[in-house]
């Protein structure tokens, strides 16, 4: 490749945002003719001084910095910050990089990858990336709950009969199958993304909104979670199935996954935060591929109302009468609140009705992508989003003793059809908490 191909497939998806739309095809022409493509060994120290002349030459002397994105495979993260540190550094701005996951496969890896990666560049240059923390309805979370006395006095576990994080694809590992063997859903999705969720949702009010003063109270949340016990969590894995004349493929029967396989694609684990606050409330985690649906989801569900006047109107199910806020991540971000409601007629019959917050038909204006505003974030500094090395080693010590433990006991995991709503025995785990799962109600 050179760099008129590189600028050719960029060209291909680029765009201006819609509200920046004057003089776009200028703005891609003048973004097109800073991007240039260079080619070299990652461990090789010769050829990133070749980029560190090409990069030179391109500022001109100029006060420049250096941001380098690391989506590569993790067994090479040392070597590229080793050599990018030593031999491409910026001498006049500053130099960052942005690490994606996987961070290490349990506390002993991580904390390997931590103290190698420091030999080379400071705690404040390392851009540990969770895109899910750049999504927009994540980010307005704090907001939702700290600016609304609707809701901030309610934050605990006074109100709060249990909460739900929610993540589910329709479909499964095709063509990443090699990588996900390795990992398994618990560590792709459940330690990084819901884990980071939950932290945001759970903190307490940080000092200020600086980075240093937020994530101080996502790593006091994690460190006060009571540690997962096997008995509190489900594993899945998804199995062949055919429907309306189709058939999809089983996780296994991916030719990158060894036939006997445990991996599981499905996991489902209650959580709990030894504090004042959340003492004795479930957080209810789930994730899985090749689910019935695509979403993610943050779901509140509070306490009944004490000696409701209703009740009798709502039958022996007082569950029904639940009030939740669901903040839907994906698709399609919203918010809303589900009250009990009078149907307008004679007679007092109730039914359970939606206050929404379509971010569609409320902000017609396109909502930034997770990744744009994490660069952009990296870019101008902004640490908030991104995951403190403190944060990586409380989050890891909560699950390194469950995934040890599934893998020494070689624990089966319980099979679903392709495109279902996952294995059985994440209803019985919900209901051994006295919970429902929320996504499971019928509403879409």
């Amino acid at each position: 490749m050179n760099d008129e191909e590189l600028r050719n497939m960029i060209s291909r998806t680029l765009t201006c945002r819609i509200d920046k739309r004057e003089n776009c095809e200028d703005k891609m022409a003048q973004f097109l003719k800073r991007c240039f493509y260079h080619s070299g060994q990652y461990n090789s120290e010769e050829h990133f001084l070749e980029l560190d002349s090409k990069l030179k030459e391109k500022e001109g002397g100029r006060l420049s910095n250096r941001l380098f994105y690391l989506s590569i495979p993790p067994n090479i993260f040392v070597d590229v910050v080793r050599c990018a540190s030593t031999k491409a550094s910026s001498t006049s701005g500053w130099t960052r990089v942005i690490v994606e996951k996987p961070f290490g496969r349990d506390s002993e890896s991580s904390n390997e990858l931590t103290t190698s990666l420091k030999q080379y560049l400071t705690e404040d240059q390392i851009f540990r990336i969770d895109h899910y923390l750049g999504k927009e309805l994540v980010e307005n979370l704090s907001v939702l709950r700290f600016s609304n006395l609707v809701f901030e006095p309610l934050w605990s576990r006074n109100y709060i009969r249990n909460v739900q994080l929610i993540f589910s694809e329709d479909f499964g590992t095709e063509g990443r199958g090699g990588y996900f063997d390795n990992y398994g859903i618990i560590r792709d999705i459940m330690q990084n993304h819901l884990l980071q969720i939950l932290a945001l949702f759970a903190m307490e009010t940080p000092v200020s909104l600086d980075a240093e003063d937020i994530r101080n109270e996502k790593v006091k949340v994690l460190r006060s979670m009571r540690l997962l016990q096997l008995e509190d969590v489900i594993v899945g894995q998804y199995k062949g199935h055919s429907k309306g004349g189709k058939s999809y493929p089983g996780y296994t029967d991916d030719p990158m996954v060894p036939k006997n396989s445990i991996t599981p694609t499905f996991a489902a684990a209650a959580l709990f935060i030894n504090n004042a606050r959340w003492d004795g409330v479930p957080f209810l985690m789930k994730a899985g591929k090749a689910l019935h649906t695509r979403r993610a989801e943050i779901r509140v569900q509070f306490r009944h109302v004490p000696g409701n006047l209703y009740k009798r109107n709502f039958g022996t199910d007082l569950d029904k009468a639940t009030n939740e806020l669901v903040l839907r991540v994906q698709p399609d971000e919203a918010i809303y609140l589900k009250i009990n409601n009078k149907v307008p007629g004679l007679g007092m019959r109730l039914d359970r009705s939606d206050l929404n917050l379509l971010y569609k038909a409320r902000y017609p204006r396109e909502i930034p992508d997770a990744y744009e505003r994490l660069l952009l974030d990296a870019v101008e500094g902004e640490r908030r989003l991104f995951i403190r090395s403190d944060e990586l080693d409380a989050a890891w010590a909560l699950f390194t003793p469950l995934l040890k433990e599934l893998e020494e006991k070689k624990i089966a995991p319980e099979l679903y059809p392709y495109g279902s709503r996952g294995p059985v025995g994440a209803h019985y785990l919900a209901a051994k908490h006295n919970v429902r799962w929320g996504d499971l109600a019928g509403d879409e």
